[in-house]
């Protein structure tokens, strides 16, 4: 079915299927899948145009299909695939080794069924380090196990690379993320009322406010990296008590409190640029014990395939250092949510002259209220630049 979007007629909105099998016999960990197959839910939304290339886009949770960027991309003539993942219903279970998997069927799809011969893969957000990720392996594998150090079908299939990649407003990781969101005052993960009060950022009487001196600042983050191996540790231990049992295939839910304590969000000095004070979901003190905040909600291998500091597997920064293709980082100026220490370190481990590296000023993450549609215009003529650079544009 092709359906026209509402808001304008200069592209289609195509919603399609990408189904692809996996081993017999491997876990499942997500709700729906029928018998041996993966079902993703796609979109292509295609310029008027005919073209030859194709920009393909994932997260690992949700679809980009509505957020500003990719639309306003097949307005601009482009054609662009908005790929959902498995783990569309949540993330509690993921592991970025089957996102690779899946992106890899999403790419095959576009090249063998779709007829698209140049990909880009554009990397929005928590999409950055899943894009990176998937074209370094292609060009150089290195993951033979999941983080759990188990099989992953990985090893089985080929990666079909791309011809480009774009980072927009992305952060190196999502266990880097969270090592930065972790709420350090929390002694016990059982617990959440149990608190360091000379760590706790949203505590009045706590006597460190901001802006916070750099020694408070780097005990908060040494006791973050302490509290992610923490958890981590205790999810080894899950694991192998249950191996001893023979349960090897068993798991564990659990939840993950204070996951939304960064001290950028509350002292802008820290990783300046030009945000205000709060996070991108909102109040910071509500996030940080909402249900809609970062990893609230975990399992023993997704944790350590997503979260674990030590053990997580895919780093934009580790994985731009293997890519040889054409690589464009756009930095939204006002980003409230990916702090410019992740772009910074991305930018300089890209190892090629094929790079570039753009300031969006104002634009804050979501493209979102007054002013921004400027911004986003400026952000899809600073991309329309270089995929025409590259000839890597719509043709």
């Amino acid at each position: 079915m092709t359906a026209q979007d509402s808001t304008a007629s200069s592209y289609t909105r195509t919603p399609y299927l990408v189904v692809y099998q996996v081993p017999r016999g491997a876990a499942k960990e997500v709700y729906g899948s029928v018998g041996e197959h993966v079902a993703l839910q796609a979109q292509l939304l295609r310029g008027r145009a005919e073209s030859k290339s194709v920009i393909v886009a994932m997260h690992p949770i949700g679809s980009q299909a509505y957020l500003p960027m990719f639309p306003a991309l097949a307005r601009a003539g482009h054609h662009v695939i908005c790929c959902a993942n498995r783990y569309t219903n949540g993330d509690a279970s993921l592991q970025f080794e089957n996102l690779l998997l899946d992106l890899a069927a999403c790419v095959r799809d576009a090249r063998e069924r779709l007829g698209y011969e140049r990909i880009v893969l554009a990397g929005w957000s928590g999409g950055g380090s899943l894009m990176a990720g998937y074209q370094a392996e292609a060009e150089q594998r290195r993951i033979v196990k999941t983080a759990a150090g188990e099989y992953t079908p990985l090893v089985d299939f080929e990666l079909p690379k791309a011809d480009g990649l774009m980072l927009l407003a992305s952060h190196r990781s999502r266990h880097h993320l969270l090592t930065d969101f972790l709420d350090a005052s929390i002694d016990d993960e059982n617990d959440p009322e149990r608190r360091d009060a000379r760590l706790d950022l949203y505590d009045a009487a706590n006597p460190n406010q901001p802006p916070y001196d750099r020694g408070f600042l780097e005990t908060y983050r040494a006791a973050q990296l302490k509290r992610n191996r923490k958890i981590t540790d205790w999810v080894l231990e899950q694991l192998e008590t249950l191996r001893r049992q023979g349960r090897d295939s068993d798991e564990r839910a659990f939840i993950v409190h204070g996951t939304m304590a960064d001290p950028r969000w509350l002292d802008i000095s820290i990783d300046p640029n030009e945000r205000k004070v709060g996070s991108y979901i909102g109040d910071p003190r509500a996030a940080n014990n909402s249900p809609a905040a970062l990893a609230r909600y975990s399992s023993l291998r997704s944790w350590l395939s997503q979260w674990s500091y030590d053990y997580a597997q895919v780093d934009a920064v580790d994985a731009v250092a293997r890519i040889t293709k054409p690589i464009l980082v756009v930095v939204n100026g006002a980003d409230d949510a990916c702090p410019t220490t992740h772009t910074d370190a991305i930018y300089a481990a890209i190892g090629h002259e094929r790079k570039a590296l753009h300031t969006i000023a104002g634009a804050n993450h979501y493209f979102s209220g007054a002013g921004q549609k400027a911004r986003l215009e400026q952000a899809v003529a600073l991309v329309n630049g270089w995929l025409t650079q590259y000839q890597l544009g719509a043709s």
